[in-house]
């Protein structure tokens, strides 16, 4: 979507989902490259399993990513003003997850609330927050 129809939001009105495919070491290894995050917790079984863990697990800054993912692919990425969340359980790999938005609120400037999650398929939440879009880029 191009355009933030503010006039036809409701407060309760669902974003248009993100469903991912299973979560990989591969994705994990990938994403650690990328942003430089090489703590062992998510790269290296053994580190992990020594520490406690079942496995190594995701980055949190993974899953927020695929929350702006959500959003970006709903508005251009120029009107997403704010976003803060909490990670509230581990993701190992062979987890699928969804992210999810819904419209919390509306101001009369236009910009939208939004409640976010990031789910497993048992329904776990992952990681909560929100995030702020506004109509047009300011």
């Amino acid at each position: 979507m191009t355009g933030l129809p503010t006039d036809a939001l409701r407060v309760g009105e669902t974003l248009p989902p993100l469903v991912l495919p299973p979560l990989t070491r591969a994705t994990l290894a990938l994403y650690a490259g990328g942003s430089g995050d090489h703590i062992p917790l998510h790269i290296d079984s053994d580190f992990a399993k020594a520490a406690g863990h079942r496995d190594v697990f995701m980055h949190g800054m993974l899953g927020v990513a695929y929350l702006v993912r959500m959003i970006t692919q709903w508005v251009p990425q120029e009107r997403l003003r704010d976003i803060h969340v909490r990670f509230s359980a581990i993701t190992y790999p062979g987890e699928q997850l969804t992210a999810a938005g819904v419209v919390s609120a509306i101001a009369p400037d236009g910009a939208v609330a939004l409640e976010l999650t990031l789910r497993n398929a048992q329904g776990e939440v992952k990681i909560a927050g929100g995030a702020t879009v506004v109509p047009q880029a300011r």
